[in-house]
């Protein structure tokens, strides 16, 4: 089963922890608010399992590399994603190398490299020195590179993405390039439906994934299809972090969040 793992605002963050299976943190929010950094100190204490984030996906560049590796001496998650750059191999591949060089991390946390790059070829590039040279404990693909256009081309993008990450992985394994005894992290969400085409005993390797795809259609108000979603909403959900528990349909969430774990592990 794949571990699964949704953000959520501060005010439900507890309700939805009851049903996920470990927390995804991202680093900008631990610096700019408090509320935020009392739950995933209290979240560590409890001896919950935690991916600290670079923020990329929210910031749009990774979070500073020193103060990164300082929030990850203070925090001690069991994971942490290594600062990379938004599908440039050479900056990731770059940044990689300096944070090993500095002997930046945590000796008791994984460190976790993320695959970048516009082509396949760079793909597999990044992929085979994150396997490899930088010796990371985990590898993490993402759900929006720009190269999944051209692999599965969709009139809706959504679609593209969807297909795209299965066909990647897909290609992955056919070209003998997956480590299947790495474990894999899926970064983010398309449509929900397409982590049922993991289930198989193929997949085994894929160890987690994160995506607050079903907080935040619950809080748009729109519920789940049994088959999933055919669009996507575009806000992130690190703009409603403060989002009040009075404005929110509970119930609404919740079921979307036993949908999404039922299309994933049945």
């Amino acid at each position: 089963m794949i571990k699964i793992a949704h953000e959520a605002p501060i005010d439900l963050f507890d309700e939805v922890q009851r049903y996920t299976d470990y927390d995804y943190c991202l680093v900008h929010l631990l610096e700019q608010n408090s509320r935020y950094r009392d739950i995933f100190e209290r979240t560590i204490k409890k001896g919950r399992e935690v991916i600290l984030d670079n923020s990329i996906f929210e910031l749009e560049e990774a979070f500073d590399a020193d103060k990164f590796d300082q929030w990850v001496n203070r925090l001690k998650p069991s994971w942490y994603i290594v600062p990379d750059a938004l599908e440039d191999v050479g900056k990731t591949l770059d940044q990689m190398d300096d944070w090993n060089s500095k002997g930046y991390g945590f000796a008791g946390s994984g460190k976790i490299g993320v695959v970048q790059g516009k082509t396949y070829d760079q793909i597999v590039e990044c992929y085979t020195y994150l396997d490899g040279a930088s010796e990371c404990d985990m590898i993490a693909i993402s759900f929006d590179y720009s190269y999944y256009a051209t692999s599965c081309p969709h009139p809706n993008k959504y679609v593209s993405w969807m297909l795209g990450r299965v066909k990647l992985i897909g290609d992955l394994m056919r070209d003998n390039v997956i480590n299947r005894n790495k474990k894999h992290h899926l970064l983010g969400c398309g449509l929900p439906q397409e982590f049922s085409f993991y289930k198989h005993d193929d997949y085994s390797f894929i160890y987690s994934l994160d995506t607050s795809n079903p907080v935040v259609h619950g809080i748009k108000g729109i519920p789940y299809k049994p088959e999933g979603l055919w669009s996507k909403e575009s806000q992130k959900l690190h703009e409603l972090i403060d989002f009040p528990l009075d404005h929110l349909d509970i119930n609404l969430i919740l079921n979307n969040i036993k949908q999404f774990r039922k299309l994933t592990n049945g």
